[in-house]
């Protein structure tokens, strides 16, 4: 990632962007955010009657050939063509911001909500209220819009959101005379009897920052937060050194992997039961189907283990959008693909088919619709999990610049304290300045919090 890049040619206003990101958000008042050159304002080129088009589609989504065959069919004048990339340790995200660069982005592109405001400082992202955007609002679930809208600007379509709950081999936890954990105690003591089994519960994935993410928020962390133009980073604030301090618990206790999750080794752990349980997002159902076919109808989905008994709070872990590049040349035409796709019954369905999430579209859908795999989980009624989960996350959570360079960051850290022993804490603290130091490489106002 473009970690140690220069300020480009606008980069007065993408600070000024990213500086009511969060505090638009959280209610501060801004003014002058959402301005923008006068080629910026320039009216956005538009399509002649008649005229046939090609649109490019950067994107990872289980699928998403099908919906967008669909539009082709229904659009013979505005085709669309995927191109489908890497999703692997943010590979994605380094071909997009190396084509912004290179001025030769694609027209849209799949960019997950964390991950949005390290696009604004590639002035990278169209402000969709240039092209009427904003009238879209009311289609879309209140706070998964708000991902996308920094100062006056809105960046992106929300597409689907990924609450999380915990997938576990029933079988083997009644085999084992284990109830499902409900609190993080639970949890522990659970992990206790399945070592004795000779399995592990899970895997603590170091290189995962996106699920640590997600723990975190469930925890009650802030690791944003803006007031005026100046952002506060608390990655070492107190609910994540006590999630940090948990895990590390099970680390140390050897009740956990620490093995990537979703690549061959633990696949192959999921597939055998040495690994009985993930704590996953909605759209894991699809993955554990996908790469553990002979597992059928022994999985089930329950809620998240809480900090405190009879607790309800929730967490998230990614949700996408569809973004129109800066550079797209029919933007207006981008802009209508983006909100079909999305908002669609039948693009939408097929969407779910493949297994992309929770939709972030109000209407279009029943929640009975994702149970797409309901007798892989045995017959349950799963999603409706994932629904509560999603109706309890804490809205107020928000993303802020650099969290691919974070994310990246916390991989590193995790996987050299596994190595040498360093504590948790310390990956907390290291990362937390490594973090202020890059949004201040880039021109943005920082301080440290937590």
């Amino acid at each position: 990632m473009r970690t140690n890049d220069t300020i480009p040619s606008g980069g007065t206003r993408r600070r000024s962007v990213l500086g009511g990101a969060a505090a638009v958000a959280a209610g501060f008042a801004l003014a002058g955010c959402g301005g923008g050159t006068d080629d910026e304002k320039a009216a956005p080129k538009e399509r002649k009657k008649g005229q046939q088009i090609t649109l490019t589609f950067w994107s990872w989504v289980p699928g998403i050939d099908k919906p967008v065959d669909l539009w082709n069919s229904k659009n013979p004048e505005v085709q669309v063509q995927v191109e489908k990339v890497s999703a692997v340790n943010g590979a994605q995200y380094a071909k997009m911001h190396a084509a912004i660069k290179a001025g030769n982005p694609p027209d849209l592109g799949q960019i997950e909500f964390p991950v949005v405001p390290s696009f604004l400082l590639d002035n990278g992202l169209l402000d969709l209220t240039t092209v009427g955007g904003e009238r879209y609002k009311k289609q879309f679930v209140g706070w998964q819009w708000q991902q996308s809208v920094f100062g006056k600007g809105v960046y992106a379509v929300p597409q689907a959101s990924g609450p999380m709950g915990l997938f576990v081999r029933q079988d083997l936890f009644d085999k084992w005379d284990i109830e499902p954990p409900a609190t993080w105690d639970e949890y522990e003591a659970a992990a206790k009897k399945i070592r004795k089994k000779g399995a592990w519960i899970e895997t603590f994935a170091p290189t995962n920052g996106n699920r640590f993410a997600g723990y975190a928020w469930q925890a009650g962390a802030k690791w944003y937060a803006a007031d005026g133009d100046t952002w506060t980073v608390a990655l070492d604030d107190e609910p994540t050194r006590k999630v940090a301090d948990y895990w590390e618990g099970l680390v140390r206790q050897k009740l956990i992997k620490t093995i990537p999750d979703r690549q061959n080794a633990w696949y192959k752990d999921i597939q055998t039961g040495a690994i009985p349980a993930w704590l996953g997002a909605s759209w894991g159902d699809a993955l554990l189907v996908g790469n553990a076919p002979d597992t059928k109808g022994k999985w089930r989905a329950v809620p998240l283990p809480q900090w405190t008994k009879g607790a309800d709070a929730q967490a998230n872990w990614g949700g996408s959008t569809t973004a129109v590049f800066a550079g797209a040349t029919y933007p207006k035409d981008a802009l209508d693909f983006a909100v079909w796709l999305n908002t669609d019954p039948e693009a939408i369905a097929l969407l779910i088919e493949g297994g992309y999430g929770f939709p972030s579209a109000k209407t279009g859908y029943k929640t009975t619709d994702l149970d797409v795999h309901k007798e892989f989980f045995g017959g349950q009624a799963y999603s409706k999990v994932f629904k509560e989960a999603g109706d309890h996350v804490d809205t107020s959570w928000q993303w802020g610049p650099g969290v691919d360079t974070l994310y990246q960051r916390l991989g590193d850290a995790f996987t050299e304290a596994l190595s040498s022993g360093d504590s948790f804490r310390s990956v907390l603290k290291k990362v937390q300045a490594q973090t202020v130091g890059d949004l201040k490489g880039k021109g943005l106002k920082v301080e440290s919090g937590g």
